[in-house]
């Protein structure tokens, strides 16, 4: 413990910001599923209190985040193990040159540092707070997966500040990390340099509703958060309740070193968000200098790449070193898998709108403290600080927000067009590749923009009305069918263009929700759980008319035709389809009627009545069946009896699919470690349903996979069961109702 406390007080004295003598004082309440309500009197106690109760929960979980962000995973972990960096895997030795390299932890400073006093310090009480759980627990204490770890250390400002850069990178730079990382001049031999990662790859995804008064049952807004994310690792997310009173009352949740919520409600608005569309980067190509592969021509004149040396420590005290290469564009990125070698006439640079984005804690703590939607929208357009979300908010005033604003370059159209390369179009669904060779070819300045060549809020999608609007990851056009968007930069995302089967039913779904009455809670959580797949809506009558005279697949067809098409726990056939529109979703030319714009949500539909699209439906069933069987599960197994959660020994059934499926309530699944069905690795995560009434939000939620992720925690399991039957908490919001709902007595530390 003494080394602890020693290397503590040395790394808060070297941190990023100056130190301060002021006291820390939080209190911690305990409510039930071991939610904690945060009350301070100023900011950096509550930093202090959120640092301190997150590492009772997650301490092995962000202890190895910051051995990650540190570039210090190849020496407690070997150089060929993996990390997660956001929603993909990658090999430590590459992860550690990216974060070494990559990451300029001066600027990140400066950016904080621009976010003003409040924010500091609770960054500051956030380190502090951690600080002190670890010295509490000591050595001894620290939970058995990390225990006796050399990585489990105090902390400083500046690994908060390198987490902060990890998640605004999740969405762009960290799934190039191997490419930036592993980029070399011919004839030099690195690691992978990997792949384009695509969109649906990254697992990425979310559901949002933000509903006006004009449809609620009491005129006031409400709001449906259902972010799909991990089930495991760094970017779980994990409730909290904080009080600064008279500054802050917010709720929700955060992922991994975040000091407050960044997705939740307070007493006047409720918000939450989901990935976008939106490009955050874009790439260049380089024309090199026939002379040398490390410089390139910029209007004829030529431009020495800058390079950075950087060293990695392995096991047993020896280090790895790597040369990175960077451009008036940006790093250099190889990707040979991709079409983008590094050869000796060609390279490539990205450059990333959300590197050293340090704004975001600045937006979202306006955000937690924003009394009505026009605050939401000011907090989002004036700082550019979200990095990689639509923004969806309702207030207790009945108006309801749509924004699709973030840091994105802001390059146009016409920019797009002029300074595409011959390679442009051939990535031109998963990139923006411009002309590197042109000084025009620059993101364009705008006045008024925090980050010169960043678009301006004015340029980005922004809807807000009394009746409602919701996003399921597609463009901006798209977030009321009564009102689609006019056209805009193609960097914000397709205009016009067939949207997700998941999307379709979540306006499906809201169109039935509405005209069955005015919304209220009960119904709200209804629609979020119903489970219904479009998919099977759309495509398994057809199916089951090609069932007639054939044995071979009437055990099957009876089954699917006595499935209401709901993924249900306990009903039988929805693992058969699953299986089935794996393979049927990509029969060409399955649709008969097909995509109108003017009819988004509708089409395309009705399978094509042929003897060809029927044979090819009765095959994919036939290779479907054939693959159950081989996995040795009954075609007519119950839902929860495949796809579960394992806790100890114990089997939760987990409900909702895949969003292929045209499911709402996404839960994407790999086989169980101990075999026998599958268990989610991404999907719905923390679910609220909030409104409000006189005395303030009223909020139901779910955290599906329980806000701890170490067995020996009380908080393991409980509200994954709670999930897994549909059940819902009522949030203690008030002092009354937290104190009514405490679990045990209420802790109080300072220092």
């Amino acid at each position: 413990m003494r080394r602890w406390l020693l290397t503590g007080a040395t790394g808060l004295a070297l941190a990023a910001f100056p130190a301060h003598a002021e006291r820390y004082d939080a209190t911690i309440v305990r409510t039930a599923h071991g939610i904690p309500h945060i009350t301070a009197k100023d900011w950096r106690g509550a930093g202090y209190g959120v640092g301190y109760a997150y590492a009772q929960d997650n301490l092995c979980l962000i202890a190895e985040e910051f051995a990650t962000v540190a570039g210090e995973r190849s020496l407690h972990f070997g150089p060929k193990a993996s990390a997660t960096l956001g929603f993909q895997k990658v090999d430590n030795l590459a992860s550690d040159i990216f974060f070494r390299g990559a990451v300029d932890l001066p600027a990140l400073r400066r950016g904080a540092r621009a976010q003003g006093v409040e924010a500091l310090q609770l960054i500051q009480g956030y380190v502090a707070g951690y600080n002190r759980w670890l010295r509490d627990i000591g050595p001894a204490g620290v939970p058995a997966e990390c225990g006796g770890k050399p990585w489990v250390r105090p902390i400083t400002a500046d690994d908060t500040l390198r987490l902060n850069e990890k998640q605004m990178l999740l969405a762009s730079s960290l799934a190039l990390a191997p490419a930036i990382a592993n980029a070399a001049p011919p004839g030099v031999t690195t690691g992978s340099t990997g792949s384009l990662p695509q969109a649906d790859q990254l697992g990425i995804g979310s559901n949002g509703w933000a509903f006006g008064g004009d449809v609620t049952a009491n005129g006031r807004g409400m709001v449906i958060g259902n972010p799909h994310f991990p089930w495991h690792g760094p970017s779980r997310f994990w409730q909290m309740h904080v009080t600064i009173p008279g500054k802050l009352d917010a709720a929700g949740v955060g992922i991994a070193g975040t000091p407050l919520p960044t997705l939740g409600f307070n007493r006047d608005i409720a918000w939450t968000h989901t990935v976008t569309a939106a490009r955050h980067f874009t790439a260049y190509q380089l024309q090199l200098d026939p002379a040398d592969p490390t410089a390139y021509l910029v209007d004829g004149k030529r431009e020495a790449m800058a390079r950075k040396t950087v060293t990695v420590p392995l096991p047993g005290g020896e280090t790895a070193t790597r040369t990175l290469y960077s451009t008036r564009w940006g790093p250099v990125i190889a990707l040979p898998a991709a079409g983008a070698p590094w050869t000796k006439a060609m390279a490539f640079a990205m450059r990333d709108a959300n590197r050293g984005n340090q704004r975001g804690i600045g937006a979202w703590m306006r955000i937690a403290r924003a009394r009505n939607v026009g605050e939401v929208r000011a907090a989002v357009t004036e700082t550019l600080g979200i990095p990689w979300v639509n923004t969806l908010a309702a207030d207790r005033n009945g108006d309801a927000l749509h924004a699709d604003v973030t840091a994105v370059p802001n390059v146009s159209a016409d920019k797009i067009k002029a300074c595409a390369t011959p390679l442009s179009p051939m990535v031109a669904r998963t990139i923006t590749l411009l002309d590197g060779s042109k000084s025009a070819c620059g993101w364009d300045v705008a006045r008024g923009t925090p980050l010169p060549g960043l678009m301006p809020a004015t340029a980005q999608a922004i809807n807000q009305r009394r009746d409602y609007v919701a996003n399921m990851n597609d463009s901006y056009w798209l977030s009321n069918p009564r009102a689609p968007h006019t056209p805009l930069s193609p960097i914000l995302g397709a205009h016009g263009q067939p949207v997700s089967l998941r999307t379709r039913s979540g306006f499906i779904e809201t169109d039935a929700l509405i005209a069955g009455g005015k919304v209220d809670h009960e119904r709200a959580k209804a629609m979020t759980f119903a489970n219904k797949s479009l998919a099977a809506d759309l495509a398994l009558d057809s199916l089951l008319v090609q069932c007639k005279g054939r044995p071979e697949i009437g055990t099957a067809c009876t089954i699917l035709g006595n499935w209401d098409r709901v993924y249900d726990s306990n009903h039988r056939g929805p693992f058969l389809f699953d299986r089935f529109w794996r393979k049927a979703a990509a029969i060409p030319g399955l649709w008969s009627v097909p995509f109108d714009p003017k009819d988004p949500v509708n089409t395309p539909r009705l399978p094509v009545q042929s003897t060809e699209i029927g044979e090819k439906l009765v095959a994919a069933l036939k290779a479907a069946i054939d693959e159950i069987r081989q996995q040795g599960i009954a075609l007519d197994a119950r839902w929860g009896d495949v796809q579960f959660a394992q806790r100890g020994a114990e089997r939760i059934p987990i409900h909702g699919g895949n969003g292929s499926l045209g499911i709402l309530n996404v839960q994407i699944s790999d086989p169980a470690p101990g075999g026998g069905g599958f268990s989610p690795v991404h999907g719905s995560s923390y679910v609220q349903v909030v409104g409000f009434d006189d005395a303030g939000p009223v909020a139901d939620t779910v955290l599906s996979y329980s806000q701890s992720p170490d067995p020996a925690s009380p908080w393991y399991a409980d509200q994954t069961k709670l999930y897994s039957q549909k059940q819902w908490v009522r949030f203690p919001f008030n002092p009354d109702a937290v104190a009514k709902a405490a679990v045990g007595k209420p802790l109080r530390i300072s220092e």
